[in-house]
């Protein structure tokens, strides 16, 4: 079924608010600009007032502090050691991604005829560029605590084991993709039917195959695939984690020269795969980065709170003291709830 605009609309405000990313902190402050702020030295300042009340900073501050006073905080020092731990390169490959991130949010709402400064303001931000400093921040954070994971929870063995177990040479073939003509609207027996459609045309092309017809031009008169299409279904050094699984299969269980002679079935259709040849596996040496990104993720996928963990470990490391007794309770008790997990 088709979603309406307005679930659209929701789901990508939602992203909006979350940055994209996981967010390590667990609130960030914003002072807006004002023509007066108070000079705090005692507390006993006067900061607002209405008829029979006078607010003074230490009641403000009391009340900032049991709302946000422990996530604002733990955010201020997380961006001071993200300073510390990230390069320039480092910082212009998270401005970077954020600008890319918010012209892509721009772009969804505009479709769905939508203000993306508005929904800014509606969601607490003073413009565009707070937004993206939250960006830009959130990104480094992840950055450090994925470099820290990656350099204290692998070790040699973990990485020697994955690249005997997973790694292998990259792939060369030809394919034919064949889709079956089906719209969110269609009832259950018409997708089918469209599917045997589909089955059957793919059927036919491995047929052609066996009288000697050539597989590049098959592709190019069949294959629902621009983007190789053109090319004779040639898809040249792709590696296992940049197909589907049905397809990698296929490909490594083919000898060179030899096409599959069934349809290979997935969720984009029915390929037909010729194989060219599989290149010589990559050195361990040249493999490592990839194998660390590789495990990073599937102990990200284990524990949700991996990342956030690590910055436990990292405030711990630049030696975090927390003289508020207030806050250092909560923040103890977050940690803990981490670890309960």
């Amino acid at each position: 079924m088709k979603k309406n605009k307005q679930e659209n609309g929701k789901k990508i405000k939602t992203a909006l608010l979350c940055g994209g990313m996981v967010i390590i902190g667990i609130g960030v402050g914003y002072l807006m600009n004002g023509v007066k702020i108070p000079t705090i030295k005692d507390g006993s300042e006067i900061v607002a007032q209405v008829k029979g009340k006078k607010i003074t900073a230490d009641t403000l501050y009391s009340e900032l502090k049991e709302q946000y006073g422990q996530g604002t905080l733990v955010s201020l020092i997380d961006e001071f050691i993200a300073g510390k731990e990230t390069k320039e390169a480092d910082v212009k490959e998270a401005k970077d991604y954020a600008d890319s991130y918010i012209e892509n949010l721009v772009s969804q709402y505009e479709s769905y005829g939508e203000n993306f400064e508005d929904a800014l303001t509606q969601a607490g931000f003073e413009n565009v560029d707070v937004y993206r400093e939250l960006v830009v921040n959130d990104y480094l954070k992840n950055m450090v605590a994925e470099k820290y994971v990656k350099k204290n929870n692998f070790n040699d063995k973990d990485i020697k084991k994955y690249y005997n177990d997973n790694i292998e040479g990259s792939m060369v073939v030809r394919y034919i993709l064949v889709q079956p003509e089906t719209t969110e609207e269609m009832k259950d027996d018409e997708v089918k039917k469209a599917e045997e459609a589909a089955l059957k045309e793919a059927n036919e092309i491995i047929a052609k195959l066996k009288k000697g017809e050539d597989f590049a031009e098959l592709a190019k008169k069949h294959s629902d695939d621009s983007t190789t299409a053109s090319e004779g279904g040639l898809y040249n050094g792709f590696t296992k984690d940049e197909v589907v699984e049905e397809f990698w299969n296929a490909s490594v269980k083919l000898k060179d020269g030899k096409y599959t002679t069934e349809p290979v079935e997935s969720s984009y259709g029915y390929f037909v795969i010729l194989r060219v040849k599989q290149n010589e596996k990559p050195s361990l040496k040249d493999s490592k980065q990839d194998i660390l990104d590789a495990l990073l993720e599937e102990a990200k996928t284990k524990d949700e709170n991996l990342l956030t963990k690590a910055w436990v470990k990292i405030r711990k490391e630049y030696d975090l003291d927390l003289v508020d007794t207030d806050i250092k309770k909560a923040y103890n008790k977050l940690v803990k709830s981490y670890n309960e997990k």
